[in-house]
């Protein structure tokens, strides 16, 4: 049991690229622990198509389990797929122009790095949450910046507006993160990318978080 005094939630990527035909049983497995509060379907290098056709499949599985289907970049497509929101990277759409195409209920969220001002700025247009990374090496993408732990300190102490830590995160380097008060976990490569099976990787999470 976690000794955080709020806790902290997991935020589930999709790897990369998906066999969309597979992926939706994992996912399954997955949401069906109860431990995600969070799903984004994060493709690159992929048609149009292919994200439409994802989505259509996997967001009824996110609202089996009652949880946020959130698009990664694709503004453009958020509606079109019925998406519950958009996270945005420091040189997408800005926050502004999501909130007005999306509508006051969407869920936006931005990426900050280790970036205080950037976080500020975001959630001064409106943003829902923050996020900071990346905290350790990844894989999965190449990172702007490696974060200090120190950001989701001070964060928490100068808003409310929730924060994701994100980057190289597993069941055996969360602790501090959460212990700093990291509202969400991003994982993605400790789940997809380990033997462990994805369910069995995801709940190696809850002794930490729950």
């Amino acid at each position: 049991m976690s000794d955080n005094k709020f806790l902290t939630k997991l935020y589930l990527i999709s790897p990369p690229n998906i066999n969309v035909n597979e992926f939706i049983f994992s996912l399954d497995d997955v949401l069906n622990t109860g431990l995600v509060s969070c799903f984004q379907l994060r493709l690159k290098n992929v048609k149009d198509e292919d994200i439409i056709e994802s989505s259509k499949a996997l967001k009824p599985i996110c609202n089996k389990y009652h949880v946020p289907f959130i698009l990664n970049d694709r503004l453009d497509l958020v509606n079109k797929v019925e998406a519950d929101g958009v996270h945005l990277g420091e040189d997408d759409d800005s926050i502004l122009e999501a909130r007005k195409l999306l509508g006051p209920k969407a869920i936006i969220g931005a990426s900050c790095y280790n970036s205080k001002h950037l976080a500020m700025k975001a959630a001064e247009e409106g943003a829902d949450y923050v996020a900071f990374g990346a905290f350790f090496a990844t894989i999965t993408k190449d990172p702007k910046t490696k974060a200090d732990i120190n950001i989701i300190k001070d964060w928490t102490l100068i808003s409310n507006i929730p924060c994701v830590a994100i980057g190289g995160i597993n069941s055996s380097n969360c602790k501090e993160l959460v212990d700093a008060g990291a509202d969400f976990i991003a994982v993605v490569g400790s789940i997809w990318n380990k033997n462990d099976d994805p369910k069995s990787a995801v709940n190696k999470f809850k002794s930490i978080i729950m």
